[in-house]
């Protein structure tokens, strides 16, 4: 496991009883370099959205657990957000919450000449998943030949 990851790891492990507490969702912590300064960002979600008061009780009150166990000998930057619309789905729990909405997915390698789709996500495991598309045809799709896939939106 590299150091990222075990930040990560126990970054998550710190916010998980503020997040329930809270009836919130954790969608993602990442720890990144961008520009020279480290960022350790935490991505929460709930129904109905996430606020900025939202964040800032993440913020404080995580804020407050990373002094105290100080785990992370680099300066970095706190960010507490919303995930956004744009996001890319990564984790089981993204795809499950993600179970009967519409999602973009883009491949690498064409399934009938055409590397993108729209389409409404039936099911997925470790292998596929299966999209319905809007011809009502269902495609399943090998997981290792997704190179992006996220929630759908309109304007």
């Amino acid at each position: 496991m590299t150091k990222r990851e075990e930040y990560e790891l126990k970054t998550e492990k710190l916010l998980e009883p503020i997040i329930q507490k809270n009836n919130f969702d954790l969608v993602d912590v990442e720890y990144v370099k961008e520009g020279g300064n480290w960022y350790l960002r935490a991505y929460i979600d709930k129904e109905g959205g996430i606020s900025v008061d939202d964040c800032e009780l993440i913020s404080r009150a995580l804020s407050d657990l990373l002094d105290e166990h100080d785990f992370i000998p680099d300066a970095y930057i706190l960010e507490v957000s919303s995930p956004g619309l744009g996001r890319q789905l990564k984790k089981e729990k993204d795809f499950a919450r993600s179970i009967n909405k519409e999602v973009e997915i883009k491949l690498f390698k064409g399934i009938d000449k055409q590397k993108e789709f729209v389409g409404l996500l039936t099911e997925y495991d470790q292998e596929k998943l299966v999209v319905e598309l809007e011809n009502g045809n269902m495609l399943e799709i090998p997981r290792s030949n997704i190179a992006l896939i996220r929630l759908a939106f309109d304007f």
